[in-house]
């Protein structure tokens, strides 16, 4: 028997990360506080990192479901690939990205990556690994997270939403 109830820990359980961010900031605040520019200074980088660390995982926390769709989604070494079992798979590389769609399918959103030779992949929000895509996403130039994260937590309107658009070529 544990000493959370299981509801509180269920619902803890994917914000761990961002608890932990939130507790180094505090922990930095704290320091600052305590008097001295030493104390001071040292608390500040720690709140600093705090703070970014929260910023980021905040983020990713949109990217965080439940598995309900078949596949497996794998970022390695700047290539995003996507298995699955009944549906088409692929791998695209990062660098080739041309544009990031989330698009609403039978009430499932699915990402829609476009390649610049015109190749595109579908990957389910909610494949196994599919949170990775947050870590891939966030290194295309441009890319506004903030954008990404509200497309995501949007549950009505349209059902295809344009997330990112890569640099015109030349």
């Amino acid at each position: 028997m544990g000493l959370i109830r299981p509801e509180l820990a269920a619902w803890l359980a994917p914000r761990r990360e961002l608890l932990a961010a939130v507790a180094v900031a505090l922990i930095g605040g704290w320091l600052a506080s305590r008097g001295g520019w030493f104390l001071f200074a040292i608390g500040a980088v720690v709140f600093a990192i705090g703070a970014a660390w929260a910023v980021t995982s905040f983020r990713r926390l949109a990217f965080r479901r439940d598995v309900a769709a078949p596949g497996l989604v794998e970022v390695v070494e700047g290539e995003i690939r996507y298995y699955a079992a009944r549906a088409l798979g692929g791998t695209i590389a990062l660098r080739d990205l041309t544009e990031i769609r989330l698009i609403r399918l039978d009430g499932h959103d699915h990402w829609r990556l476009k390649s610049a030779d015109g190749q595109a992949l579908l990957i389910p929000v909610e494949a196994k690994g599919a949170e990775g895509l947050a870590a891939a996403f966030a290194t295309l130039p441009g890319i506004e997270m903030g954008r990404v994260t509200a497309a995501m937590a949007q549950t009505d309107g349209p059902s295809l939403r344009v997330v990112w658009t890569g640099p015109a070529p030349g």
